[in-house]
């Protein structure tokens, strides 16, 4: 069939398999053309196919010559019409690039949060590399249903107060206020269970327990901070509350596990399918493209785990890290200039000159590109084949 994007909202539902399989090669030759990173062996990514975590697998793979065994949560294609997920075409697409490059490249298809996804990832740890030494913890999941069969939504809401601030509707490039409503304890708590660092840690002492993690391994997950415009929604909101639990794990089960060094990357604001649902977000990520475009700062994914793997995590001297043990990659887009521009911007912007002073265009390029459209040397009116295969697949699903 000829793929083209459909979308609704923050949601696209088609993936095309050619321009995922174009963004994957990219990604991999700029990896290959950067300084080797020194320190890893055996990578075990959770949360491999999209994003952070798709950018973390082609960076051990390429960057490190490691070996990556990925945990996703995918569909493939079904029937003549339902193309596979982008993570699907991803996947499979790095799997293919791994094993002509004579990388071990496996990959588990199923629940990062369920028991036997973790029993499989552990069996097949052991059969193939003995230990890990880096464990990638790349989650963005909106509900968790946990051993005891219960299921948490999370809740994209502020804590305390009502917030009011400026959102954009993306489709229309409207500009207006918008009110986000606080959550409740048990909505906090939920979000809590689902984004926060339980079963990161859960992952990790099943590991050291089944002897397959390393002696002074090292363990990364991810989170966002922002300008102090979005902390109400972000950092102080219910998001905020499980990302605080997940900074608290990391400091608990650092130099625990056999010397394992336990770190939280804070990372660049980027457009995911997560961001696009988030209000106020996207306005501020549109006015950041067009600020760090300018200054020649702009990153995506793949620029940003480069650097946080090769100058940050395994700097020579050990890791780099703030006075709360953070990991900064955010620190292009924190730099007072960057952020003193985009405040004036976001004063400044109404319905009628936002797409001057922020770059929409650039958003939507970037939305898509996560799917596999817009990517260049790709031909978008070819028929093909939506029905790909992963290499090394151990489905769970």
């Amino acid at each position: 069939m000829i793929v083209t994007p459909k979308s609704r909202g923050f949601i696209c539902a088609t993936a095309h398999p050619e321009g995922c399989k174009a963004d994957v090669k990219n990604q991999i030759e700029y990896m290959k053309s950067h300084p080797k990173t020194e320190g890893v062996k055996n990578a075990l990514i959770i949360g491999a196919s999209m994003g952070y975590g798709l950018s973390s697998r082609i960076a051990c793979a390429y960057s490190a010559n490691a070996a990556t065994l990925g945990v996703i949560f995918d569909k493939p294609a079904k029937g003549e019409k339902r193309t596979a997920t982008a993570g699907w075409y991803n996947t499979a697409a790095f799997e293919e690039f791994a094993h002509a490059d004579n990388l071990y490249a496996k990959t588990i298809n199923g629940d990062a949060f369920s028991e036997e996804v973790k029993k499989k990832a552990i069996e097949t740890i052991k059969n193939d590399l003995g230990q890990v030494d880096l464990v990638v913890y790349s989650i963005a999941a909106p509900r968790r249903t946990t051993a005891d069969g219960t299921t948490y939504n999370s809740v994209l809401k502020t804590v305390g107060e009502p917030y009011t601030n400026h959102t954009i509707d993306l489709r229309t490039n409207a500009i207006t206020d918008v009110t986000i409503e606080p959550a409740n304890d048990e909505e906090i708590e939920a979000t809590v269970k689902v984004m926060g660092g339980e079963d990161w840690e859960d992952w990790i002492k099943a590991l050291s327990e089944a002897g397959v993690l390393a002696d002074n391994a090292t363990t990364v997950a991810y989170s966002y901070i922002g300008p102090s415009l979005t902390h109400a929604m972000y950092k102080e909101g219910s998001i905020g509350q499980a990302k605080k639990h997940l900074y608290k794990t990391a400091d608990e089960m650092n130099g625990k596990f056999n010397g394992l060094r336990a770190l939280v990357s804070i990372n660049k604001s980027v457009v995911t399918q997560a961001s696009a649902a988030i209000p106020v977000l996207p306005l501020y990520i549109a006015l950041v493209f067009k600020v760090m475009k300018e200054k020649g700062l702009h990153e995506d994914t793949c620029e940003q785990i480069y650097r946080m793997m090769h100058d940050r995590i395994y700097a020579p001297d050990g890791p780099i890290t703030d006075e709360n043990r953070f990991i900064r990659v955010d620190d292009y887009e924190m730099q007072p200039e960057i952020q003193a521009k985009i405040s004036e911007l976001w004063d400044e912007a109404t319905t009628e000159n936002v797409k001057e002073l922020g770059d929409i265009d650039g958003y939507w390029d970037a939305f898509f590109k996560i799917f596999g459209f817009g990517i260049d040397g790709v031909d978008y009116d070819k028929d093909i084949d939506i029905h790909v295969e992963i290499p090394d697949l151990i489905e769970m699903v």
